[in-house]
Order: structure tokens, then C-alpha cells, then sequence
């Protein structure tokens, strides 16, 4: 396998197939077809299986695929068979949220530490987190092994934030600040805009309005 054949595309549909994946493992489910996984994501049973097939051949014909070996092997892929170290700049509301749902996570990916540059939050407690300042933030990096940064903060001070976790050392960003951040190539960046995915949901509702009544004609 050679991870820079494999589009982002693909990358993104596995922790689909390891959600479901795992949901059926919880609930005692030994193996599980391509065509059951598909009608299930409403996904290309064809798709499924020429994602996997990337990274290994994993399935039986005619008996599908063994549910916790396939998990074993996407988290491997994933690298998340191993702990990730994450850290998360801007303590307020949504790093107050996403910081108190990491307590509930089960995989080996946690947020390990929260800072902030506002003075009153500083030494605050987010669950068993305390907030720490900017300045802290290179030798918790070094120190807790650190290899993701999580950027909370306003748009302002996104770039600002975003050079101060590559100066740390941090291999990769997940900004959810509505703005576009520039990094090193060496830096790998997701932006997770939900507001331009939910502004995109008005056109839907009224081009599905539109698709009902050309129906109707």
C-alpha cells in the first residue's frame, strides 16, 4: 500500500465503515457482506470494496467480511491501534463541548491538553483538563507526545494559533475557525466549516421542493 495513491476520499469513508462496524460488533455480529454495508451507508457495495481493497484483501467471497478482524485492520490503518496525543487551543464554548465529549471517546485518540490566551480562563477546569496558557504549549507538546492540534478559537487569531502548533511541532490541524489556514506541506490540514455545510442545506430544501413538483407535472 502506498498512502499517497490513496485519494482523501477513501480516507474519509473508513472511520464510516469502522463506526458501523463497530456498532455491529456490539451487538455480536460475526460477519457482514459488502452489499450489507453498502444498503446500510448507502453506500456502492463495488465502492466498499474497492476501498478496502487499497490496503489489503480482507473479505471471503461468499461469506463477507469478518467484523472485529476488518476493525482490527482499519485501525490499524488508521494508526488509532496506538495512542494519539491531541491538543486543543481556544477554551470556550465549542472547546468547552468538544473537550467534554472527549471524555466519552473510546478510542485512542484524546485531547490531552487545552490552552488559551485569555487570562480568566487560564488554570479553569474542562473535566479533568486544565486550561493552561500559550506559553506552556510547546513543552506539553514535546512532553505529552502531542502530534494533533485542535484550533476553537475566532477567526482573528486562527492563523496566529495555527504557527504556534507548527512551531511546537504539531504534525497535524483540524480547524474549526471560519477561515482558511495556510501550514507547511508538511502539515496536514482539515477544515471542519459545519456553518458553510449547513448554509449549503437551504439549497436542497428548495431544489427538493422544486424535484416534487416537477414530479407532480
Amino acid at each position: 500500500m502506498k498512502s499517497d495513491k490513496i485519494s482523501e476520499a477513501v480516507v474519509r469513508r473508513l472511520p464510516v465503515y469502522l463506526r458501523y462496524l463497530s456498532e455491529l460488533h456490539q451487538r455480536e455480529v460475526g460477519t457482514v457482506s459488502s452489499q450489507e454495508l453498502g444498503l446500510r451507508l448507502d453506500l456502492n457495495p463495488a465502492q466498499i470494496r474497492k476501498d478496502l481493497a487499497y490496503f489489503g484483501d480482507f473479505g471471503r467471497k461468499g461469506i463477507g467480511y469478518d467484523v472485529s478482524y476488518l476493525i482490527e485492520k482499519i485501525r490499524h490503518i488508521l494508526k488509532i491501534d496506538q495512542q494519539i496525543n491531541v491538543a486543543l487551543v481556544g477554551a470556550g464554548n465549542l472547546g468547552h463541548a468538544l473537550s467534554n465529549y472527549n471524555a466519552y471517546l473510546k478510542d485512542n485518540m484524546k485531547i490531552v491538553a487545552v490552552f488559551d490566551a485569555y487570562g480568566p480562563k487560564i488554570g479553569s477546569q474542562i473535566n479533568s483538563l486544565k486550561v493552561q496558557p500559550m506559553n506552556e504549549l510547546t513543552d506539553s507538546v514535546k512532553k505529552d507526545n502531542i502530534r494533533i492540534g485542535i484550533i476553537t478559537v475566532p477567526d482573528t487569531e486562527a492563523q496566529n494559533v495555527a504557527d504556534q502548533l507548527v512551531e511546537s511541532g504539531i504534525e497535524a490541524i483540524l480547524n474549526f475557525a471560519p477561515t482558511i489556514l495556510k501550514t507547511p506541506p508538511h502539515v496536514r490540514i482539515h477544515h471542519a466549516d459545519f456553518t458553510t455545510d449547513l448554509l449549503s442545506l437551504a439549497y436542497y430544501l428548495e431544489n427538493g421542493k422544486d424535484d416534487e413538483e416537477d414530479d407532480d407535472k
